[in-house]
């Protein structure tokens, strides 16, 4: 027979089992959710961007050029070239394109001295918000583009109207000016200007064409900074995958007459290269750049009117027909369309054919004289 001490000691040890089991599959349920929440944590902070290093502080870059105070606060930094303002006849200003800065002004340092001379030209290129010296813009819109252009031009006393040159990403811009500030302009020049392959009223079937053309880690960029904005840092950080070509400044993207041109491009300028473009983080510059400008739209391009109905100005597109990054297809389509731009192709030409002799002295001859 059982005695008593027996029994409370069984009892105290169902107890203990009992109070020490889990219910079938309750553990691989809790490392699942473990695993899953790290997961998700990591997956956070990877997609998250660092914060912006601080211009003039004691750990960011420093500050060596001259810079304007917007009304929201923010600084926009700028480089002048050509003939003093209080004597020029013509004013510009110029924006710059995908990871360049302020000192890559193409129509201010490749055109001809004698000219900008003669014809008595002043231009102001500016780094755009996050790009060099410029603080980079969390609110940045298509909007808000042209607007740091038209308070840079008042601060800088350039006058109630004055011309706007684009090259390729600036080229973006330059719609954005068109678009909302056409009552300022004097003129405007879109060089092999960029083409959201998502504007409504580009036809389906030529610019999925024209797509399909690009790098396929090109076109995985372009769509998730398009669908998936928040994950454009993580997919150009990480290393699963080739990211945009561009951003790793691959010389694949190049045309015959770019290879030629680049020593032109780079020139004194490789140190700018290597830090200052991008000095306030990647995100900042090139992938907020990314999400504007592939992303959607609040407005179309092909359905701004002419700003200049009683010929009292002009706007100009400057093409390449072998260019590998902007597709001339899709540039041929907007230009027929908007009937009052005039368009200029050349023939041979790749993305970098500004830096071509005599190429930046006829664009400004079409934009300020009006000679083809």
């Amino acid at each position: 027979m059982m005695n008593s001490k027996d029994r409370n000691t069984n009892d105290m040890e169902a107890k203990s089992d009992s109070s020490s089991s889990f219910p079938p599959g309750i553990i691989k349920k809790s490392l699942l959710i473990i695993f899953v929440n790290g997961f998700l944590a990591w997956a956070y902070q990877a997609a998250c961007p660092p914060p912006p290093k601080k211009l003039g502080s004691p750990d960011g870059p420093p500050i060596t050029s001259p810079r304007i105070k917007l009304r929201d606060g923010r600084h926009l930094s700028y480089k002048e070239y050509g003939v003093p303002k209080e004597v020029a006849k013509y004013k510009i200003i110029y924006v710059h394109g995908f990871d360049s800065n302020k000192h890559f002004a193409v129509v201010a340092t490749s055109a001809s001295w004698a000219l900008i001379e003669e014809l008595g030209i002043h231009i102001v290129s500016f780094d755009r918000p996050g790009y060099g010296e410029s603080d980079p813009n969390p609110n940045q819109t298509l909007k808000s583009s042209a607007l740091d252009i038209e308070e840079l031009a008042d601060q800088l006393g350039l006058g109630s109207k004055f011309y706007v040159v684009g090259f390729s990403m600036g080229g973006q811009v330059t719609w954005t000016c068109l678009k909302y500030i056409p009552h300022r302009l004097a003129g405007a020049t879109l060089i092999a200007p960029v083409v959201n392959y998502w504007w409504p009223r580009l036809p389906m079937k030529l610019s999925q064409e024209a797509y399909s053309k690009q790098f396929i880690q090109d076109q995985w960029s372009l769509r998730v900074a398009h669908y998936l904005p928040w994950l454009t840092y993580w997919w150009n950080t990480q290393r699963f995958f080739p990211s945009s070509t561009l951003i790793a400044n691959s010389p694949d993207i190049l045309s015959p007459q770019d290879i030629q041109l680049l020593p032109k491009f780079t020139a004194g300028r490789a140190p700018l290269l290597e830090g200052q473009i991008r000095q306030q983080g990647e995100y900042e510059s090139l992938h907020r750049d990314l999400n504007i400008g592939f992303g959607t739209w609040e407005f179309d391009p092909m359905e701004i009117e002419n700003p200049f109905p009683n010929n009292k100005g002009s706007i100009d597109i400057w093409m390449g027909d072998d260019d590998k990054i902007v597709p001339v297809t899709l540039q041929r389509y907007i230009a027929k369309q908007l009937p009052w731009i005039n368009y200029h192709e050349l023939k041979g030409a790749g993305h970098l054919f500004p830096y071509a002799d005599g190429i930046s002295d006829a664009i400004l001859k079409a934009l300020l004289l009006g000679k083809s």
